[in-house]
């Protein structure tokens, strides 16, 4: 019997070799597998006779009709207190599992090791999630065992494995330096008994207690140094070396035959993965306020939680927590009629020590605050307005807050309205801040002869009932010279700032989070809010799909929208038993975004604004003419860090940076 899987070879695909990164493209190390036949054991032949595997950016789009390309060692850079992530694609040559699946690989991660003795352990720095498609496109992150997981493999088909990698904000620096190990085996349950047999569990047991034994000694070190790493990582080890999986190995008494666990090393992938932590930290509070709204009404139906309750407080505690770690500032929000909206970054009223905990979390760069009363607690809507703002004004986290009440006004009555409500918020905080969202200025009391001079006009006829004027994205489409005519318009000598937004448009080629643009164009996002110099960024709603009564059921978006327009994550239910939310990869390229910021931030801080302008055209962006539309393309499809060699001669103060300009 044949069991090849016939492949044919396909040119460069964006982000990758001709797309500017590191990993080249070529005819060689494509092996024909055509010569096995009949049964095959996978103990007794090498993995890489069974499997094609190869690595390809955060920014590409890896479908199950994706073919193979050689493979190559990863060497990743990365700030503390970032993230960096990759993709690593498998896909099978021959079968050697049933009928349904053309076979199991297994798949396992070690720490990432310097030479000093530092980790970043697997399971806390480093995980791993299999990428799952969305109508048709990849899209979702479902998170994998570690450090050891099972994945079937489809003929014919290529799966991806999403490789993240967050360095805390105390890592020493250094090269860190791992592997994945790829090793195909049977599919059978003995199988699966075996990829943890008694060889596996002392290596386990070893390299554990070897880590162990690193970090929890701390006499002669400074306490602010080891605390953050040695305590969780000792439980964490401690946890796992006590449970029943090294029962039988506790005495470590006995020799174990190690020709096993050489022929499984023999006949595995192995991945090298390298990574080197800079000797400067990212800031926790991101320098631009990304504001992304979360619809507490989609948490109360799907999880079937009451509004108020226990259960619903603490629905919207882990949803908020674990946006956090998104360098996004998280909002709930409740449309009401004619888009009023009203938005609140915690649940809690002013005076609870949660919101304390929300408010003063440094990860969180602008919060919401109520106009009206979230939960019913049997005070008017004035006497609760008057009383939060009171208490919010003596904490020093004031500065961040804003109030968003109304999205998209689009008439006298809407922008009425909006006025009235403002000017109510300004009798108790003169100082607080207003944002409106807005597209066009009254559409039934034009302020200009034509829609886009009434468009400017809308500052000066909102003044001084908002404070943060943020506009759609839509609007500029390719015109960049109007980003200068908005910022014109605005006072900031009196506090006015500028922000955007982006939603049903602008659509492709421009820069959006729809399902099925390119990874460029999800990572652009950011981008395009530096260069056209907004100090602010919202984003209506993350987790906004069709109405379900069932965890558990199946994600649809919602009808008249873009896909994926008002969802940047996934409940963990839709796929797996994990009560944990699932990111997308959209909202990866998110963060990889807003970490980009921070370097250019950094640079223009040295260099000046023009020239990360400058810099960010030459190395990141290039326009492409089609008719009247510019195209927004990263061309640095991995990361900003590995298009410019420029981040060490900034912290160091060597001079001029060496850029290394790439060409797509």
């Amino acid at each position: 019997m044949d069991n090849s899987v016939p492949e044919v070879m396909v040119p460069p695909v964006e982000g990758v070799a001709g797309g500017g990164t590191a990993y080249g493209w070529g005819d060689s190390g494509i092996h024909d597998s055509s010569t096995l036949r009949g049964t095959i054991d996978p103990a007794k032949v090498p993995s890489t006779d069974l499997v094609h595997v190869w690595c390809m950016p955060s920014t590409a789009t890896v479908g199950p009709h994706d073919m193979p390309r050689p493979l190559e060692p990863v060497s990743l850079l990365a700030a503390r207190n970032e993230r960096e992530s990759i993709q690593i694609a498998i896909r099978p040559k021959v079968r050697w599992g049933d009928s349904s699946v053309a076979g199991v690989v297994q798949v396992q991660c070690t720490d990432l090791c310097s030479s000093a003795g530092d980790r970043l352990v697997v399971g806390q720095s480093l995980a791993l999630r299999r990428v799952v498609p969305v109508l048709g496109v990849p899209d979702a992150l479902v998170p994998l065992d570690m450090p050891v997981s099972l994945i079937n493999l489809s003929p014919g088909e290529t799966t991806t494995i999403w490789v993240s990698i967050d360095v805390p904000s105390g890592q020493p620096p250094g090269q860190y330096e791992g592997e994945l190990i790829i090793t195909a085996t049977k599919a059978d349950t003995e199988s699966a008994a075996q990829c943890l047999g008694k060889t596996e569990k002392h290596n386990l047991y070893r390299e554990l207690r070897n880590c162990l034994d690193i970090v929890e000694p701390i006499d002669g070190k400074p306490m602010e140094e080891m605390v953050e790493r040695v305590k969780p990582a000792a439980t964490s080890l401690r946890r796992v070396l006590l449970s029943p999986l090294f029962a039988d190995l506790f005495s470590d008494n006995g020799s174990v035959d190690m020709m096993d666990e050489d022929a499984i090393s023999n006949l595995s992938i192995h991945l090298k993965l390298s990574l080197t932590v800079w000797d400067f930290v990212l800031p926790a509070t991101p320098s631009l306020p990304a504001v992304i709204g979360i619809s507490d009404t989609v948490i109360e139906d799907r999880f079937g939680v009451e509004h108020g309750s226990n259960e619903w407080y603490e629905a919207l505690d882990q949803h908020f927590k674990w946006l956090l770690q998104y360098r996004i500032s998280p909002y709930f929000c409740r449309w009401g009629d004619n888009m009023r909206v009203l938005t609140y970054t915690s649940p809690w009223p002013a005076d609870h020590p949660k919101s304390d905990e929300y408010l003063s979390d440094p990860r969180l760069a602008a919060y919401a605050v109520p106009h009206n009363i979230v939960v019913s607690s049997g005070d008017t809507a004035n006497d609760y307005l008057q009383r939060e703002v009171e208490i919010l004004r003596t904490k020093s986290h004031w500065k961040k807050a804003y109030f968003y009440l109304w999205d998209e006004p689009l008439n006298v009555e809407h922008y009425d309205s909006l006025r009235s409500m403002a000017a109510e918020i300004h009798v108790y905080a003169p100082d607080a801040r207003v944002l409106t969202t807005y597209y066009c200025g009254p559409n039934d009391a034009p302020l200009a002869p034509n829609n886009l001079e009434a468009f400017l006009k809308v500052p000066e006829y909102l003044r001084p009932h908002t404070q943060i004027y943020c506009t759609s994205e839509w609007v500029l489409g390719n015109r960049e010279d109007l980003a200068k005519d908005i910022i014109a318009e605005l006072q900031p000598e009196n506090g006015e700032e500028w922000w955007t937004y982006v939603c049903l448009g602008p659509t492709d080629p421009l820069p959006n989070w729809h399902l099925g643009m390119r990874g460029t164009q999800h990572r652009a996002v950011m981008w395009r809010v530096w260069k056209e110099g907004g100090t602010g960024f919202l984003y209506w709603g993350a987790n906004c799909y069709e109405k379900a009564t069932v965890a558990s059921a199946e994600i649809r978006f919602r009808r008249g929208l873009p896909p994926g327009d008002g969802v940047l994550y996934y409940p963990g239910e839709a796929f797996s038993s994990s009560h944990e939310p699932v990111a997308s990869l959209r909202l990866e390229r998110l963060l990889s975004g807003l970490q980009d910021i921070e370097y250019l931030k950094l640079y223009a801080s040295r260099f000046g604004r023009d020239e990360s302008l400058s810099l960010l055209e030459k190395t990141g962006t290039r326009y492409r003419d089609e008719g009247s539309v510019k195209v927004w393309v990263l061309a640095a499809s991995d990361s900003l860090r590995e298009g410019c060699e420029f981040l060490l001669d900034i912290v160091e103060g060597r001079g001029m940076p060496l850029l290394r300009c790439m060409e797509l």
